[in-house]
């Protein structure tokens, strides 16, 4: 049986002797989803003498959240306490412009169900459950019927069908959803790995990050460490959109954007207006900031950005910024749980506003309201869908100030043809 100090010594191969997986392509390494291309691959999942030591692994690793917060993961392991944990991989993946948790789950589905397994040992979990799309949910009942019927899981795993809505993936939705209410976020005060389902200590990790876990747990530390910026080392998956070839890569923490540009899309950065970093509740940054960052909270920090998601979506040269902006406002305020005032009234009114101002009727104040709600909504909601739409408007206004000046005006330096803008978002 392999220990703790045989997992942290094994930087080449896994504990029964498979090799471990080189270059870049680690997490889509398997030549197929079945579990004999993920045995073949990268054998079975370890089950160490003392499986609480994982955490640890995890620390020295440097493993952080794939999920958009990027909290490191063995932090937030060793934050679980209390009686009969519980462990939740969260698939839900209501981001519009991310795909790489359905690409994940389609193809390397062995590999993400390891990861609960073996957190729920470190933590002492006897229960755990997948939480993931209707779509995806097929290729999950697959995976886990085939670990069924060779014996592979000593856990199994309950699974959840998250709907099709933008706030279904935040963790204390996933929670209501599991407890058969609906998946809206909870107004918490207390930590979930304090109390989450049912009350019960509650792991959430992203079934990104839960497939990390899995391979920290074959290969070690130090093999994990060997791609990637060092202060967030690993590889991660990227989800580029608004391209000619839009998908799902799998890259070094650290990539420089103008080369992840180059070599998955063909676009060359110089046509580049400007990139939406994480996602809707990301940020915008411009082409020339683009040109000088790296794909790490280190380089996107002084940008106020972060790689959140791991969601790159483009804006080329000759494409309204506002107007692209205006869409996903209006469709956040859409999403929005209606449970607080920000989110009954201050989303729908920002929506409005820029609408107005990205389609050349604004009023002479648009700017200065937009900017006077965006505080208001800021910090005030019942959980952060307003303070993640408030960031994605403040990035909006800075990133295309000079759009913003024109608009203004009445006019734009992008010649467009003229198109109605989505419907007005209606308020109460």
């Amino acid at each position: 049986m392999t220990t703790s100090t045989d997992l942290h010594e094994s930087s080449s191969t896994g504990h029964l002797g498979e090799p471990a997986p080189s270059g870049d392509r680690r997490l889509l390494a398997a030549d197929g989803p079945d579990l004999p291309c993920h045995a073949a691959r990268f054998g079975p999942p370890p089950r160490p003498d003392r499986p609480h030591e994982l955490i640890g692994q995890l620390v020295e690793a440097g493993l952080r959240g794939r999920g958009g917060a990027g909290f490191p993961t063995g932090s937030k392991m060793g934050a679980v306490t209390g009686r009969r944990p519980v462990v939740i991989a969260n698939g839900a993946e209501g981001e519009p412009a991310s795909s790489k948790d359905t690409v994940l789950l389609e193809h390397a589905p062995h590999l993400v169900l390891d990861g609960p397994a073996l957190a729920a040992a470190a933590v002492g979990a006897r229960e755990a459950h997948l939480y993931t799309s209707a779509d995806v949910m097929p290729a999950v009942r697959r995976a886990v019927a085939e670990r069924r019927a060779a014996g592979w899981d000593r856990l199994p795993v309950k699974l959840t069908e998250a709907p099709d809505t933008f706030i279904a993936g935040e963790k204390s939705a996933v929670v209501n959803a599991i407890e058969g209410r609906p998946a809206i976020p909870r107004d918490h005060l207390t930590s979930l790995t304090r109390s989450g389902l049912r009350g019960r200590p509650t792991l959430v990790h992203n079934v990104e990050t839960l497939a990390h876990v899995a391979l920290i747990a074959r290969y070690g530390p130090n093999w994990f460490r060997g791609v990637g910026n060092q202060a967030e080392p690993g590889t991660m998956l990227v989800t580029l959109s608004c391209t000619a070839a839009p998908g799902v890569v799998e890259v070094p923490t650290g990539t420089a954007l103008t080369r992840l540009l180059r070599d998955h899309t063909g676009i060359d950065p110089a046509d580049v207006r400007a990139l939406l970093l994480g996602g809707y509740h990301g940020t915008w940054i411009t082409g020339t900031d683009a040109a000088h960052a790296e794909l790490s909270r280190e380089s996107l920090s002084p940008l106020g950005s972060t790689p959140g998601a791991g969601v790159v979506q483009v804006l080329r040269s000759g494409e309204c910024g506002l107007r692209r902006s205006a869409d996903i406002v209006a469709y956040l305020a859409d999403q929005s749980a209606r449970q607080c005032g920000p989110c009954l009234n201050g989303l729908p009114a920002l929506a409005n506003i820029l609408t107005d101002l990205a389609y050349r009727r604004p009023g002479p104040d648009s700017a200065r309201e937009i900017t006077r709600l965006t505080a208001l909504v800021d910090r005030r909601g019942a959980c952060n869908h307003p303070d993640g739409t408030a960031r994605f408007l403040r990035s909006t206004m800075l990133a295309f100030c000079r759009d913003v000046e024109l608009h203004l005006r009445g006019t734009c330096e992008i010649a467009f043809p003229e198109r109605e803008p989505r419907n007005p978002v209606a308020l109460p």
